[in-house]
């Protein structure tokens, strides 16, 4: 009786045959080639198997392909995804499943909208898409921010019948939040007649993506409302509103909603609480938290070292680091981010170019902008601007812009105008539409009495239509959060807030608190009028109603969208000293904790 000859494969399937004798009778039974698909280890292994089904006649089995496929889209990388579409193109008569398979590994690609190619052939070929089919496209779209492509998509789900479907329409509205369209988004929740949670979820957590916290929060109410049970991505979302607003009081009423509701189970929602506390202004509960967590992973570890490092205490960032590293938890590149934060804002120049090169050499992490922006920022801060410019110029990505700005904020510190009008034309060169640039080198000028420059600056701002960006601070008040702005004179109680402020200040100049009207340069403005605007800044707003508003003692906590200036980090230490108020200020890059007259951050910022 004629013997098969087997087929022996190489790779992890090594002196394996791909037949195998049966015990009964004096025959080799085939093995199954689809049992061998989940064993393959790599492309090439793939490969084998695919010419295995070539020689068995299964290269035109649907089931078959469908399933090798589906193992190249699971890792997409360009290889696989190529290989997957190859494969897909040499079936003549491809299903939708197939075609799922396809555009899901694409839309986790770094070429999403390849996925359109083989969509367009199977809607040739009459293939019709299902619910399974628009998502990926959907997202394959918010990856790429294809507007344009998504809204076309729209249509397309619209004719079919599935703009109602509880699958397609969360994806759909992630496309147009990714794609910057959060009007369309809130359009096409607002016409779901009964949303569930996840559709909640995708506006939700779309809010809190684009910045827009106070809706995200407005929606959590509607589904208790409506007496939705929310998931712990809804938690995650709410949470996360908190930490953007700065709002403690209900940050801590969602703490306690955690608690009750036992989503304190989720380690990431744990995670999210600390990085809540600590942007709150409250370290003591972020630090809380950490410790009564029964697991921590690396983005936990993470979040309790950042909230050490943005509220000035290096030295606890760096001593969890090493109880983290004790307990063989790997670091990540969010991990060294905290670590040369802390660093930076503490002038711990050396220890932070040596995690830089600890993260790099010992854990194979590559740096991101954001690292080399710590390190930067750290030269900066400390004078040294000429090793900062040097080592900008020599880094191995192009600068970017925050880059740039980093080292002109610094010029602006140092009073370096030379440098810093060259940083200037840099940053030009990319952006001309950021009035931060103009009235930081503005500033810069008038303290050295350049002011040719300064009025050359403020003559382009007008000819380029620049308009400043307002200083907006909040305070929160039972439970309630108050915005103010610099200069905001247009309701009646705000010109009493002005006259508050007004009694304040004469308050401060009698125990030695002198305006720093340096910093005030208008074209026009004479001294009074400059002492007069920097008396209204958002800031001292903030803090004189939170003064009015609250009993003594009580800690007063304001959130400012722009940097904190010269002059109300000044005014603040004095406003501690005399009212004997814990002072704590959330600007733009850190914490600033004010107590008796001192501040945190040791003037270092």
């Amino acid at each position: 009786m004629a013997i098969q000859t087997p087929l022996l494969i190489v790779g992890p399937f090594s002196c394996q045959e791909i037949t195998k004798k049966n015990s009964r009778k004096d025959t080799f039974t085939p093995i199954d080639p689809l049992a061998l698909v989940p064993k393959c280890k790599s492309l090439r292994d793939l490969k084998q198997i695919q010419a295995f089904s070539i020689k068995t006649q299964m290269q035109n089995d649907i089931f078959f392909m469908s399933k090798l496929i589906n193992f190249c889209t699971k890792n997409p990388t360009p290889a696989f995804m190529y290989h997957a579409h190859l494969l897909f193109d040499k079936i003549p008569q491809p299903d939708i499943v197939l075609f799922n398979f396809l555009a899901r590994g694409y839309a986790r690609s770094d070429t999403p909208l390849n996925a359109f190619v083989p969509f367009l052939k199977i809607l040739t070929l009459g293939v019709v898409p299902d619910f399974y089919t628009f998502p990926s496209l959907l997202k394959a779209c918010a990856g790429a921010e294809a507007l344009e492509e998504g809204k076309q998509l729209h249509c397309l789900l619209i004719k079919y019948g599935l703009n109602g479907d509880m699958y397609v329409c969360p994806a759909l509205m992630n496309m147009y939040i990714e794609c910057k369209g959060n009007g369309s988004a809130r359009r096409v929740f607002d016409r779901i007649a009964d949303p569930c949670v996840v559709t909640y979820n995708a506006i939700i957590m779309g809010y809190v993506r684009s910045s827009e916290p106070n809706e995200a929060l407005l929606l959590f109410c509607e589904l208790q409302v409506k007496k939705i049970k929310p998931s712990d991505v809804t938690i995650l979302g709410v949470v996360s509103s908190c930490a953007l607003l700065g709002t403690l009081g209900f940050g801590k009423w969602v703490h306690e909603y955690v608690k009750k509701n036992g989503f304190d189970q989720y380690v990431k929602v744990n995670t999210a609480l600390i990085d809540m506390y600590a942007k709150c202004g409250s370290l003591a509960d972020a630090i809380s938290v950490f410790e009564n967590m029964p697991n921590r992973d690396t983005q936990a570890w993470s979040a309790m070292i950042m909230a050490y490092a943005i509220h000035g205490h290096a030295r606890c960032a760096i001593t969890l680091f090493q109880e983290m590293q004790n307990t063989q938890v790997n670091p990540d590149g969010i991990t060294f981010l905290g670590l040369l934060y802390a660093c930076n804002h503490s002038g711990l120049i050396e220890e932070g170019f040596r995690f830089f090169n600890s993260m790099k050499e010992n854990y194979r992490i590559v740096p991101g902008v954001k690292h080399y922006g710590c390190l930067l920022d750290s030269l900066a801060r400390a004078g040294r601007l000429t090793d900062a410019f040097k080592f900008l110029t020599e880094l191995p990505i192009p600068p970017t812009l925050l880059l740039w700005r980093t080292l002109l904020a610094a010029c602006s510190i140092h009073g370096n105008v030379d440098l810093g009008k060259l940083v200037l034309e840099r940053i030009f060169e990319l952006d001309k539409s950021h009035s931060g640039d103009y009235v930081i080198f503005s500033n810069m000028c008038a303290r050295a009495g350049k002011w040719e420059e300064v009025n050359y600056i403020w003559k382009l701002m007008k000819e380029r239509g620049i308009k400043k960006i307002p200083g907006c601070s909040s305070v929160e008040v039972n439970n309630v959060l108050h915005e103010f702005f610099s200069g905001e004179v247009m309701h009646i109680e705000h010109r009493e807030l002005h006259q508050e402020v007004d009694k304040l200040i004469e308050k401060l100049k009698l125990v030695g608190y002198v305006p720093d009207i340096s910093i005030a340069f208008r074209p026009g403005l004479k001294d009074e009028d400059k002492e007069a605007t920097l008396r209204y800044h958002s800031e001292k707003l903030a803090i004189t109603f939170g003064l009015l508003n609250s009993p003594p003692g009580k800690t007063i906590r304001v959130v400012k969208n722009l940097r904190i200036c010269g002059d109300c980090h000044s005014a603040a230490k004095f406003i501690s000293l005399i009212f004997k108020r814990n002072i704590i200020i959330r600007d733009l890059h850190r914490f600033h904790h004010f107590e008796g007259g001192n501040c945190s951050c040791g003037d270092f910022w």
